[in-house]
């Protein structure tokens, strides 16, 4: 039997990694206080459904910097796909397409992003990490641009790693096996990682200034970086902690997302990551003022098992029970999903 939600998901993909892998993504920095309030913060608030409303038909089309998806829900960057499946991020890519929604490919990805590209059936965006040598970092954002991605992520919150004490106690290194193959090119060895940057906001100007696609930041969680992020003219913000891989004990990305959505006053799009494994999860999130929610983990449990038909389970589960919940909650449309849904405890 197929599991029923990303619950049972995540209990049966255990079995299908290593213990050392499975580390790798379920945990979290120091005493991953903020992995877990993820899925707390969740669990405080509580929805206030309207009745006597038409939900004959529920529509959860979106767009999502002018790209139309079927659904509020995409596919956040996540790296080695191919830890957990051989085909890696190209059987993800596929699953996404098929959904009709968005993934971020990650820079530390398995396949390289135009081989993600060539597997796509759907739109992408492209995830960076800025590093010191800045022609390799525009040389990413070129290749992305040339292979067809409709828009540029990059990552603000790691200027270090945050300390994984799981990987640590399992010795936990990426398998020589599994290459990073976005810098696996003609004079790059296999092996190679260059040194990353310590980004600021002259960095956000200079990729401003070297691409024409959209840039979203991606690890914003407070009022007064959003507010800066709307002068450097970014067109998107997603409220992220990290998967709780970062600062431990920083604010849950839902708690943050309120006072985010305030500030930005419609001046850009805000979307949210951290801790969604319910489509009434989603439901809060899009009351709270996100344009469209990613996952991230479940979506390795659903490669780990089933490759990409198991990704698409995975995104399919979580459409059926938004539809449900929008229908339960009187919200026929996603124009329709108003603060007011939400108490909070």
């Amino acid at each position: 039997m197929e599991p029923l939600n990303l619950f049972e998901y995540e209990v049966l993909a255990s079995k299908y990694m290593e213990p050392a892998i499975w580390d790798y993504y379920q945990g979290g920095s120091d005493d991953e206080v903020t992995l877990k309030s993820n899925r707390a913060s969740f669990e405080r608030l509580h929805l206030r459904p309207r009745v006597l409303v038409d939900v004959t038909t529920i529509d959860m089309h979106t767009t999502v910097q002018g790209v139309p998806i079927s659904m509020p829900i995409m596919i956040a960057p996540t790296a080695f796909h191919r830890l957990v499946h051989t085909e890696g991020e190209c059987a993800t890519v596929r699953a996404a397409g098929n959904a009709d929604t968005v993934m971020v490919a990650s820079t530390f990805s398995t396949c390289s992003l135009e081989e993600t590209a060539r597997a796509a059936c759907g739109p992408l965006w492209f995830q960076l990490y800025v590093y010191r040598d800045l022609h390799l970092s525009q040389a990413l954002v070129q290749r992305a641009e040339a292979s067809g991605y409709r828009a540029i992520v990059l990552t603000v919150d790691a200027p270090r790693l945050g300390r994984r004490e799981r990987d640590i106690h399992n010795a936990f290194t990426v398998p020589a096996s599994v290459r990073i193959a976005n810098f696996a090119r003609d004079l790059l060895p296999d092996a190679y990682i260059p040194e990353p940057a310590v980004i600021t906001w002259d960095t956000v100007k200079w990729l401003r200034s070297i691409t024409s696609l959209p840039v979203l930041l991606k690890g914003i969680l407070t009022a007064d970086d959003a507010l800066l992020a709307c002068e450097h003219g970014i067109d998107g913000i997603i409220v992220s902690n990290h998967g709780g891989r970062q600062l431990d004990g920083a604010v849950a990305s839902i708690d943050a997302l309120p006072e985010i959505v305030q500030a930005v006053a419609g001046k850009c799009e805000v979307y949210m990551d951290g801790g969604i494994r319910r489509g009434t999860d989603v439901l809060k999130a899009l009351a709270l003022g996100a344009r469209a929610v990613l996952i991230g983990r479940p979506v390795l449990w659903g490669l780990a098992m089933n490759g990409s038909a198991g990704v698409q389970h995975v995104l399919e589960l979580l459409r059926s029970e938004l539809s449900l919940a929008m229908t339960l909650a009187g919200c026929p449309a996603l124009t329709e999903i108003r603060h007011s849904l939400i108490q909070r405890l």
